[in-house]
């Protein structure tokens, strides 16, 4: 297959592209040049081995368009990868907004692997004896099917290729347009269900053994468009089902590597029973009267293997029924070899014939799970797997829910069992699947027993109220109270009886002004079981696509109603109530402005004061007060969709002073985003003024940001509470929400994020390199240590609950921290600067100086010669520092003040009055306004 252009390119010429609107004449020449020679290297099939739209830029480059090039470019931002489609027989490319764009046939015809299938399945359920699968299946850029032929689906024979055509029904399924990830078509019409009934189901059984896979075919340009039906990773269809027919034969209903399907199966032999007695493993196995009867069983894990002998039971019934026999196994000699800890062995188990050839062993309908604890802390589990198998496992001791209730109120409660000696002495852990955040739940236990009870809209949170659950999946674990870290917990499962009742769906109490959240129990690699919360989002505000159309339309409508007589505040994306936008919203309550306060929340994170109304970014009710209010009070940017109207006073306090470099600053650098920086005009002019702490932030982000405008050199409002007559009082009330141990010294450790560090689903790493363990035999007797996660990094500090390190991450507000903070740990954070107002020590643990300096980031000066503590390169040195902090107070004396003199200044407790002022001023509230 030919390579194409994107790939035999360099990664300059690709930038050059991929930044061409950004570019100058210059690498615009470049660029078309690096084209042409390639295309006269490799040939056209370089040019049209390329997706489509990728295919006319690299078109347009090559001959030098560049007008058309960079509104291509520019489109493809908007909608990357997406197009319209004319022609029924012929189809061709059409960029939207772009049809007028003049391209040669070869560029615009468009060939079938240009238009994939995303055909995906959602749901699998039963309705009496039919299986009914759901799901959703559409060609790219095509939202609707065209011609005359309507959609269907088939089962097709893995060998045979003999095809059964399958009644499909078209259905709505919003789930297509979300999860497309586009926001430029509705899929929503895409949606499926296929009923094979009970009728069908003997048919496929009645002829014998082998694999059917599901396909569906859509009618698109030029003919029909087929795929396979994929699975998911969880739930009903991410897997197996076994379905038991009364002449024997066994339905597997579930997926391959080829894709969702039917697999029938006519095993001679099933597994009955399989139960430990008197040292001894069990296994009965039943045979079909007439069928070839197994000679043994094998138990094989790794290098081991145990065998037995099928011996029949005098009791296994008339010669018409089936035949009964049972092999035995030492259980000394099986788990002998056993793991330690929480690992698991897993073992395979067959019947093996008179040739040695084996099967793997089935289940038969009716079968018991088991389980029986041989060692401390360890058991032998006895389970089915989703295929039907046995599945034998030696492994730590789980706790097994075999009871899931959800009440009327909301609660989800999980009963099941676990051994007295095994839950003495533990916790359960609620844990984020992606965020890794954790929240520890209350637990019953009583008579080898477990109850948890779970109020997804009242969540615990460490050192705060309780809150809603997040999005995303949450999982439960059983962890020692005594635990330094997560890697000996246990995952709590399902019994296996009871996957069948999943998923378990429940709603909350009734929210203030909305209606109740949908909450699903369901399961991940087969028993470990979630609970899920539905999004905060509606589900016409859900996705890409929807918040489109809501920005487009329903904002811009709102944009011709009336102001309303609110302020709107935005902090950190919606992720906390803090910073400067609560210092302003606290100074216009201390002032008694008549003025309705507006929040808002993303995803349910925050907690946010009662006296507030609180909307959820993304909803409408979010862009009505973005559309509506007469105040806007933000600390991030907003989007580049926003508009300031007529009227309406938008202020951006921004949210730190800069020592790694920002902006247009980075601009010849790796981590430069040109199209980011051509957009900052843009979105700086949408703010009446923009706070800065002092006059080294103000050259660099009028310079770095490109504000055109006003920036005003009030000082952060944030930092007003280092001045504030009540700090003392303030921090006591911290102390006592965090609970922190009197006479104790309290250092904050607040480092920032790096971009190199990320997990496999993109979000950024905990990079530790603090040896905790170490810092508390050292510290923790005189010491605690709160650890403040960067908003962007995911993962869970070792040690949190001991006594010595406290995750205060999910607090509402740093500056809280910073008031009970006797010392602090940073590195490359603005948090230095902020701290610097309190005339308190500082470390800085800067072990990746080199790296992130001269590779990573950059800085703006010099910071081994003007930081206003030592930099220290090992967790020793860094113990060692907070042990020694008086006198390292006392030698970084000159330069602290030094450093307060040009990054504190204007200090005086007085910013938020003066933004404040600012903003009411000239307007219908400016009677409110200070003397000053």
């Amino acid at each position: 297959m030919a390579q194409s252009l994107a790939n035999l390119a360099s990664a300059r010429v690709g930038r050059i592209l991929r930044f061409f609107p950004e570019s100058s004449e210059a690498e615009h020449e470049e660029l078309r040049t690096a084209v042409r020679e390639l295309l006269d290297s490799h040939g056209e099939k370089a040019l049209t081995a390329l997706r489509p739209a990728e295919r006319v830029m690299w078109y347009l480059a090559s001959e030098g368009r560049a007008e058309d090039l960079a509104e291509v470019v520019r489109n493809q931002r908007r909608d990357p990868g997406g197009f319209l489609v004319s022609g029924i027989r012929r189809p061709r490319l059409v960029l939207p907004g772009l049809q007028s764009l003049a391209l040669p046939e070869r560029i615009t015809a468009l060939k079938r692997r240009d238009l994939p299938v995303t055909a995906q399945l959602t749901s699998v359920e039963w309705r009496g004896d039919d299986l009914v699968w759901g799901g959703y299946a559409f060609v790219a850029n095509l939202p609707r099917p065209s011609g005359r032929i309507g959609r269907f689906a088939m089962l097709k024979h893995a060998e045979t290729g003999r095809r059964i055509k399958l009644r499909l029904r078209r259905t709505r399924n919003e789930q297509a347009t979300v999860a497309s990830g586009q926001a430029l078509h509705c899929y929503d019409q895409t949606g499926f269900e296929v009923v094979v009934s009970a009728r069908r189901l003997r048919e496929l059984a009645g002829r014998g053994t082998g694999q059917w896979t599901l396909y569906v075919g859509i009618p698109g340009p030029g003919g029909i468009y087929g795929a396979r039906v994929r699975q998911r990773d969880a739930g009903t269809a991410g897997h197996n089902q076994v379905r038991h027919l009364a002449d024997g034969s066994r339905l597997v209903v579930g997926f391959t590597k080829d894709g969702v399907g039917i697999t029938v199966e006519q095993p001679p032999a099933e597994v009955e029973s399989c139960t430990v007695v008197d040292g001894e493993l069990h296994l009965v196995a039943r045979v079909r009267s007439g069928a070839e009867v197994p000679t043994g069983v094998s138990v094989v894990e790794g290098d081991t293997r145990l065998d037995s002998p099928l011996a029949l039971l005098p009791e296994s019934g008339p010669a018409d029924a089936f035949r009964r026999y049972r092999a035995v196994f030492d259980l000394d000699q099986l788990t002998a070899d056993d793991l330690q800890g929480i690992k698991t062995r897993s073992f395979k188990v067959t019947f093996r014939d008179t040739s040695g050839k084996g099967q793997e062993a089935r289940l038969a309908e009716g079968f018991t799970t088991g389980r029986h604890r041989h060692a401390p802390g360890r058991e032998l589990a006895i389970h089915s797997n989703g295929p039907g198998r046995l599945a034998l496992a030696t492994r730590a001791v789980r706790p097994v829910v075999d009871t899931m209730t959800a009440t009327g109120t909301g609660e989800l409660v999980l009963e099941g069992t676990y051994p007295r000696e095994e839950a003495t002495g533990k916790k359960v852990i609620l844990r984020h699947g992606t965020r890794l955040e954790e929240k520890e739940l209350p637990v019953e236990l009583a008579d080898g027993r477990f109850t948890v009870r779970i109020q997804p809209e009242a969540a615990p949170q460490v050192n705060g109220p309780d809150l809603p659950l997040c999005p995303g999946r949450w999982y439960l674990f059983f962890r020692d109270t005594d635990a330094w870290d997560k890697s000996g917990d246990i995952s709590v499962t399902l019994r296996p009886e009871q996957v069948g009742e999943l998923p378990l769906r429940f709603s909350g109490p009734q929210r203030v002004g909305g209606q109740p959240r949908a909450f699903t129990v369901d399961r991940r690699n087969f028993d470990r079981i979630f609970i899920e919360p539905e999004r905060l989002l509606a589900p016409d505000e859900h996705g890409a696509y929807r918040q489109r159309i809501l920005r487009e339309t329903y904002y811009h409508q709102q944009h011709e109603l009336p102001l309303r007589d609110s302020v709107l505040y935005l902090s950190l994306g919606g992720k906390q109530f803090s910073d400067s936008p609560r210092s302003v919203y606290e100074e216009l309550v201390r002032r008694g402005v008549k003025l309705e306060h507006i929040w808002i929340q993303n995803a349910g994170l925050p907690e946010m004061p009662t006296e507030a109304t609180v909307v959820t970014w993304g909803t409408r009710e979010c862009y009505e007060a973005l559309a509506r209010s007469r105040y806007i009070v933000v600390n991030t940017a907003i989007g580049d969709w926003f508009v300031t109207r007529p009227g309406q006073k938008v202020v951006q306090t921004w949210h730190g002073t800069p020592l790694k470099k920002i902006g247009a600053d980075l601009l010849g650098s790796p981590k430069s985003n040109p199209a980011y920086i051509a957009s900052l005009p843009h979105s700086y002019r949408q703010f009446d003024f923009v706070v800065s702490p002092n006059a080294y932030t103000t050259e660099i982000m009028s310079r770095a940001y490109c504000i055109e405008g006003d920036m005003f050199e009030s000082g952060y409002p944030r930092n007003d509470i280092f001045y504030a007559p009540d700090r003392e009082e303030r921090a006591a009330r911290v102390r006592e929400r965090l609970g922190l141990p009197e006479g104790k010294k309290v250092v904050l450790y607040a480092p920032t994020w790096r971009e190199d560090q990320r997990h496999a689903s993109k979000l950024y790493k905990l990079d530790l390199r603090i040896d905790l363990a170490a810092a508390q035999a050292d510290l923790g007797d005189d010491h605690v240590l709160l650890f403040r996660k960067h908003p962007r990094v995911h993962g869970s500090v070792p040690g949190d609950g001991r006594g010595f390190v406290w995750d205060v991450t999910r607090y509402p507000d740093i500056a809280d921290l910073y008031l009970v903070a006797d010392v602090l740990i940073t590195d490359y954070s603005s948090a230095l600067f902020d701290f610097a107002h309190s005339d308190k020590p500082m470390l800085f643990f800067t072990y990746d100086l080199e790296h992130y300096r001269d590779t990573l980031r950059g800085l703006y000066f010099d910071f081994t010669t003007r930081a206003p503590g030592p930099l220290l390169k090992t967790s020793d040195e860094l113990v060692r520092a907070i042990r020694d902090v008086d006198a390292v107070e006392a030698e970084y004396k000159e330069k602290y003040a030094q450093f307060k003199k040009d990054f504190c200044e204007p200090g005086d407790g007085l910013a938020t009055a003066r933004v404040v002022d600012r903003m009411l001023a000239g307007g219908p509230h400016s009677a409110a306004m200070t003397d000053s």
